[in-house]
């Protein structure tokens, strides 16, 4: 049996993986969760096989959640699954210690084996992700200034760049307008930038936002 977690805000979404994990041949005990406080609960008062958690959640991010999961529980492996495409986030998550990136418009049978594969102990990476690493191996080694930020700066330079402002940003994230704008300062910093419409274009060139 394997007992599994999914962490994602959206009730449509939670219910689509449960179906087709419940469709599977494989034994699936779901659970679900709706927030990172949510989850937090839930692996305190149960064993998991593995959790599969949204990149994009309210209040704290996936990212962050990640780190916290792997302090906390190091043991279970976390599937990462995002809208963004793998080049993005990717990365960053496996330094963080996810065991699989998978973006929402994979495939159902992909799903599952990610999901077989990171409870055995490995390591799940789609086919053009392992492509897109590999052709980083013979590319300057120098990482764009963007790769210094936090993840949660890098979440606040995102919803920057789609054009809300400090209060929608404080409110998705459920913190404050004024640390909206302390991390808005620390990104320009480490950017070398010094406007929001900076951090829109360098968001844009980048390719971080859609």
């Amino acid at each position: 049996m394997i007992k599994v977690l999914i962490t994602d805000d959206h009730p449509v979404v939670r219910q689509g993986i449960r179906q087709i994990l419940e469709a599977s041949n494989d034994f699936f005990e779901v659970d679900e969760a709706a927030s990172g406080v949510e989850l937090m609960g839930k692996i305190c008062a149960n064993t998991y096989s593995v959790i599969l958690m949204d990149i994009s959640l309210p209040g704290r991010s996936g990212l962050e959640m990640l780190q916290q999961i792997k302090s906390f529980r190091p043991s279970i492996p976390v599937l990462m699954l995002s809208i963004h495409p793998e080049e993005q986030y990717a990365i960053r998550a496996f330094k963080l210690g996810a065991a699989g990136y998978l973006t929402k418009t994979s495939a159902p049978d992909d799903l599952i084996n990610a999901i077989r594969k990171v409870v055995n102990g490995g390591k799940y990476l789609t086919p053009s992700l392992a492509e897109y690493l590999a052709s980083q191996i013979n590319t300057d080694t120098d990482h764009p200034p963007h790769h210094a930020l936090s993840p949660r700066e890098l979440e606040v330079m995102r919803l920057i760049a789609q054009g809300l402002s400090p209060k929608e940003i404080g409110s998705s994230l459920t913190i404050s307008a004024k640390t909206v704008s302390t991390y808005r300062e620390r990104i320009m910093l480490k950017l070398q930038i010094s406007t929001t419409s900076e951090i829109i274009r360098y968001a844009i060139i980048n390719g971080l936002v859609a």
